[in-house]
């Protein structure tokens, strides 16, 4: 047998298909999709790169404008950007950062020590896919600059002028690219949301968010010096606190560097949120896991210690304490471990153990010297234990009902002969005499119907005892079969569709909202993976000649009058669904050949902001709802009063 080793197969056999090429032909790899969510990401990506300078404290100011065309310009005053020849590629190291992919100083070359965006190919992959992109550099009394068009350089790096010694920094603008995105204008709201986000996360950074757009230009500048224990107070002014406090914790342990900031409101959800490097991590991983640890171990044993837990009771589960608790969990790693492409879940396993050690210590000493802190929250505490276990004992009656009943559903509920979940879709419609109309409508085949008697428990305001009691809720959690909370289970879903049906009017809006809460606070993977939608009712009926005509805005009823006429014609403004008979209401607003749905969709980027959204709206607090109403009234252009 021979021994000889084949030695064609080395180092330089391994081909490198990477190239900006490889980002235009498969762009959702590398920022997620090619939607909104994915031009915004273009942004994110430039302004991280300028974070990090912050990060490693050579920048305090940044700022992001959207421009007339719609391109954006981010400038920071870091150290600029290297233009020195990079030996290895033998261009300098600016075009390296924005032309080859999985290059940049965060591979541990000893650039940064932490950073986010992601992993360096940031730069490289916005040049890919925008159109055109400039960046100016300010180093050493010399200003340096290069264009790229469609990630292809276009020229030499060159000098274009001189500035002061002390001036550097970076300037990138970019224009998305047409060819790649479904939509290239910013939403200068979403923006701010993340730089907000930023701001608070990067304690004493300046964000100046600018939008040129419009006649009035717009200028919004985000700066805390509190860092996360301002954010806490940010997101906690819907609420009421229950003390006055935000309790803050800083620490590092084995390379991670752990802050936490935590606040106690009256309400009863939790809003918990984990960042990794400033990154959003909606789906949590080890670091927040080893918060809950600390909390709930802390907690407990503070209560035994204190006599606030009778010996006889038993311990206070994690979301017996974690009710109402609004928490920032932000650590800085060296190497992040993602779970996902997506960076949804953390998986450094030395991420836990240094937040349960941080969280854990520190918090042990301040319930030691704030006891009528520890004592009300360890109050809340036991309510909410008192409460879950009231629900428990309802849930588990329910279930011994349906295990003798076998699985009865809910008397009101007209279900659909199907049982294929993914042809049959359930209505619930508001009013019994929209439910009739809809009964009658129906196609019995795929569609189910459950009306809803009047406006249902505003969940906000409740804890689980009185939610496991309310008929209506209960009524919907049966019909979806999937459970909630802790019993949720996607997989027993009996509709792809969950279609809420309301009058177009403001009673209408609010019943949907009221339904909506309900959904994002106890089965909030039903609109994360698309399963919700809201109807579209007609506002106005037409007739003219024997033929009818509907219309869904009042610019359709315009362009349907302009087109027939307004002589002859009469019109009908619908207030409700039960104004309509069974026949009109399927060819509106039911039948799927014609009907209008809209998706709710949920962007997970940036769930604080929607947390607080709900706060606000269906919250105690109405000074907060008055503000939001002030401010958005502009965008509601029919509103029925």
């Amino acid at each position: 047998m021979s021994t000889e080793i084949n030695t064609e197969y080395g180092a330089d056999q391994i081909q490198i298909l990477e190239g900006l090429e490889a980002v235009r032909k498969r762009p959702g790899m590398y920022i997620g999709s090619t939607s909104s969510r994915g031009l915004h990401h273009l942004v994110y990506e430039i302004v991280d790169n300028a974070v990090d300078e912050a990060l490693a404290g050579y920048c305090d100011t940044i700022e992001v404008s959207v421009n007339e065309d719609n391109s954006i310009t981010v400038i920071d005053n870091g150290r600029g950007i290297p233009v020195g020849i990079n030996h290895k590629a033998g261009i300098p190291a600016v075009e390296v950062v924005f032309t080859i992919l999985h290059a940049g100083g965060k591979f541990g070359g000893g650039g940064y020590k932490v950073s986010g965006g992601l992993h360096g190919v940031g730069a490289s992959v916005v040049n890919a896919l925008s159109t055109w992109l400039e960046v100016t550099i300010y180093k050493e009394g010399k200003v340096y600059r290069q264009r790229y068009e469609r990630g292809k350089t276009m020229y030499s790096l060159k000098i274009v002028g001189e500035c002061d010694m002390e001036k550097t920094g970076t300037m990138v603008t970019f224009l998305p690219d047409p060819e790649i995105f479904e939509e290239t204008v910013f939403d200068f709201g979403t923006l701010k949301h993340r730089f907000r986000e930023i701001a608070f996360l990067t304690k004493g950074l300046k964000i100046v968010a600018k939008d040129k757009r419009e006649e009035e230009e717009k200028e919004v500048v985000f700066h805390y010096e509190g860092g996360i224990k301002e954010f806490v107070q940010y997101l906690n002014r819907s609420a009421t606190p229950l003390y006055e406090d935000i309790m803050y914790f800083e620490g590092s342990r084995d390379g991670v560097m752990v802050e936490v900031a935590m606040q106690h409101n009256d309400a009863y959800t939790e809003n918990t949120y984990g960042f990794v490097n400033n990154i959003t991590t909606p789906e949590g991983g080890t670091h927040i896991m080893g918060f809950r640890n600390a909390i709930t171990k802390t907690f407990n044993d503070y209560a035994r210690k204190n006599k606030l837990l009778k010996e006889s009771e038993q311990n206070l589960s994690g979301e017996d304490i974690r009710e109402g608790l609004t928490a920032i969990i932000s650590v800085k790693i060296e190497d992040p471990q993602f779970e996902g492409q997506t960076k949804q879940k953390l998986g450094n396993s030395e991420a836990r153990g240094a937040v349960d050690n941080v969280v854990s210590s520190q918090l042990e000493i301040y319930l030691e010297q704030n006891p009528a802190v520890a004592k009300i929250i360890v109050e809340k505490s036991i309510l909410s234990q008192r409460a879950r276990d009231a629900a428990r004992k309802a849930r588990e009656l329910t279930r011994r009902k349906s295990a003798l009943e076998g699985m009865s559903l809910p008397g009101k509920l007209a279900d659909c002969v199907d049982k294929d979940p993914s042809k049959c879709e359930i209505y619930i419609v508001e009013g019994d005499s929209a439910g009739g109309s809809a009964k009658t409508a129906r196609s019995r085949a795929t569609q189910a119907i459950l009306p809803l008697r009047g406006k249902i428990l505003n969940v906000e305001k409740a804890r689980l005892d009185k939610i496991y009691a309310n008929a209506e809720i209960k009524a919907m959690i049966t019909a979806f079969g999937t459970g909630i909370h802790e019993d949720f289970d996607i997989s027993k879903l009996r509709y792809h569709k969950i279609i809420i049906m309301t009058d177009a009017d403001v009673d209408g809006a609010h019943i949907a909202t009221l339904l909506l809460t309900f959904l994002y606070r106890f089965m909030p993977e039903l609109i994360k993976q698309g399963y919700v939608y809201l109807a579209k009712p007609p506002l106005f009926k037409l007739e003219k000649n024997r033929k009818t005509y509907y219309a869904y805005t009042e610019k359709e009823q315009a362009d349907i009058l302009a087109e027939i006429g307004l002589e002859g014609c009469s019109i009908q403004r619908y207030k409700g669904l039960g104004e309509m008979d069974a026949e009109q209401l399927w060819e509106t607003t039911m039948d799927p050949e014609r009907r209008i749905l809209m998706r709710v969709v949920m962007d997970e980027d940036s769930t604080s902001e929607l947390d607080l959204t709900f706060t606000t709206l269906m919250g105690d607090k109405v000074e907060p709802r008055r503000e939001f109403i002030e401010e958005n009234a502009k965008y509601a252009k029919n509103l029925d009063i």
